[in-house]
């Protein structure tokens, strides 16, 4: 099993940026794909990014397209999310999660069979 250790989060203002990462122990994490999930006061978990496992190819939800990078050190067994221009409602809990496979990168969490604590991000406007 594995454990995932979300950290990165903060308060900050909006347009500002933060880095999100996930330390992975346990076992390697470097032959699947991986994904970053957020969670909202009052709403459902939702996708966010996710990233096959050697980085070739990655896939992002409308919501953060073009503001956000996932990246990833299989070296380290580490994921990476690079969040720029937030807005307020990218306020949420975001966790990081397995996927079952090398190339899942879907938005069907229940795919996904790890998943850390998570780590908050607010953003004030």
């Amino acid at each position: 099993q594995v454990k995932l250790v979300e950290s990165g989060g903060g308060v900050v203002q909006a347009g500002g940026s933060l880095r999100l990462s996930c330390a992975a122990s346990g076992r390697s994490i470097s032959l699947q794909a991986m994904a970053w999930w957020r969670q909202a006061p009052g709403k459902g978990r939702e996708f966010v990014a996710a990233i096959t496992w050697d980085g070739s190819s990655t896939r992002y939800a409308d919501a953060v397209k073009g503001r956000s990078t996932i990246s990833r050190d299989n070296s380290r067994n580490m994921v990476y999310l690079q969040m720029n221009s937030l807005k307020p409602e990218d306020k949420a809990v975001y966790s990081c999660a397995v996927s079952r496979s090398a190339s899942y990168t879907g938005p069907y969490d229940t795919l996904y069979d790890d998943w850390g604590q998570g780590t908050q991000v607010t953003v004030s406007s």
